[in-house]
């Protein structure tokens, strides 16, 4: 700020020098009268020298002159500056110098041209008044020119630095700081928008612990959670080969189903947690292609799947993660179609399609390439159903990282989730 300060005070100083300099000049100016008796003098020399002109070299006549002859050409000239740009008394008339007429009786001799003193003064102030506003406006440009710069670097570099500072918080890029000076004019400010940086880049790191903690802990209670489902799952199993009453044997079926869905749902829970922790991994292997009669049949607990003849092949896949997608696509179809599942099978570019279609309500065509965001449930058909949102969205994660494809598509009554499996 005191630099500033300085620079305006300076600007001020030179502008009231370059006043001061043209008051001095123009005050140095002062009107001169010519002498009369200077006139008479060298108007009587001329008159008694006119027929040898010559002579006037020695004679003091106290200022130039030019002397032209009756015909208007010029017989003399005492030589100098103050007259030497006229050739003739209408030059001279021109140019504002005195022309004295030189008469002997009634006859016309000729004409005596001399500089007007006032002239001559006023030409010399006009001068120097020109000098003085050239060196005047040379100054205070390179003054306005090294205040630009000033302002340039103090003011506009800084606010524009601040500017792409602004953009990266708002971009969330909160790790590089901003450079200037203390002694910059906006110095303590910037100083202080920089604080407010390392605050929200704490504030930042602490709730990215948080989540990652949270996460931790879904995954954790997710992964405790499977060893009883399946302790569950095993006992269903157990009594129902032991129990005879189909009563009861109907109550172990749904007792088994439902911890089905349990299992799917906490996987689901389990690979999202996972995923955002980047650890949700696939171990990819070769399998033949009749392990998906297996995949199917552990998860159709209903019956209600309809499986056409598999092309042998030898496929490229996590047999386990697999497992997992099929599940989640026939655990869909029992809850929002509940009709049977039509399952086929076709080799196509270099992938094993396997499509799934069922015969409900189907999905809306607006709403095909959504329904494997996460957390996106359907609008038109999931009204009181239990859900989360995640079941495709993993489902479609987990293609990905087996370098395959989930691929969902309306048909006229239903739906086809069709899975594009590489080829070993």
């Amino acid at each position: 700020m005191k630099s500033y300060s300085r620079i305006l005070l300076l600007l001020a100083a030179v502008m009231l020098a370059g006043l001061a300099v043209f008051a001095g000049i123009t005050n140095s100016y002062r009107s001169h009268e010519t002498d009369p008796l200077l006139i008479n003098d060298i108007i009587q020399t001329v008159k008694e020298n006119i027929d040898h002109i010559d002579s006037l070299e020695d004679e003091n006549l106290g200022t130039q002159l030019k002397v032209f002859d009756s015909s208007g050409f010029m017989i003399y000239s005492t030589g100098g500056n103050e007259i030497e740009d006229v050739n003739s008394v209408e030059q001279s008339i021109y140019k504002g110098y005195i022309c004295l007429a030189i008469n002997d009786g009634g006859r016309f001799l000729g004409t005596v041209v001399i500089p007007d003193p006032d002239k001559s003064e006023y030409d010399m102030a006009r001068k120097k008044l020109l000098f003085a506003a050239a060196v005047f406006i040379s100054v205070l440009m390179l003054a306005v020119a090294l205040y630009g710069i000033y302002v340039s670097r103090t003011i506009i570099k800084p606010f524009r630095k601040m500017e792409v500072f602004a953009e990266k918080v708002a971009q969330g890029e909160l790790d590089s700081p901003v450079f200037l000076e203390k002694t910059n004019m906006f110095g303590s400010f910037t100083e202080s928008f920089d604080i407010m940086r390392e605050e929200l880049k704490a504030a930042r790191d602490r709730e990215d612990a948080l989540k990652i903690k949270e996460k931790e802990m879904v995954a954790s209670l997710s992964h405790d959670l499977k060893t009883p489902i399946t302790g569950i799952k095993l006992i269903c199993e157990l009594l129902s080969v032991k129990v005879t009453d189909s009563y009861v044997t109907d109550k172990i079926s749904n007792i088994h189903q439902k911890a089905e869905q349990i299992n799917v749902l906490v996987s689901d829970l389990l690979s999202s947690a996972l995923d955002e922790l980047g650890e949700m991994n696939v171990e990819c292997r070769d399998e033949v292609s009749s392990m998906l009669h297996e995949l199917v049949a552990e998860h159709d607990i209903r019956s209600l799947a309809r499986e056409g003849d598999i092309p042998e092949c030898i496929l490229n896949t996590d047999r386990i993660r697999l497992s997992q997608v099929i599940g989640n696509i026939i655990s869909n179809s029992y809850k929002y179609a509940d009709t049977p599942i039509d399952i086929s099978y076709t080799i196509k570019d270099r992938c094993l399609a396997m499509s799934l279609r069922d015969y409900g309500n189907g999905v809306p065509e607006e709403e095909i390439g959504l329904i494997t965001g996460k957390f996106y449930r359907g609008k038109s058909n999931s009204s009181g159903k239990d859900g989360n949102g995640l079941g495709l969205y993993i489902s479609n994660e987990l293609m990905n990282k087996m370098n395959g494809e989930l691929i969902c598509s309306c048909m006229e009554n239903g739906l086809t989730v069709t899975l594009m499996i590489p080829l070993s």
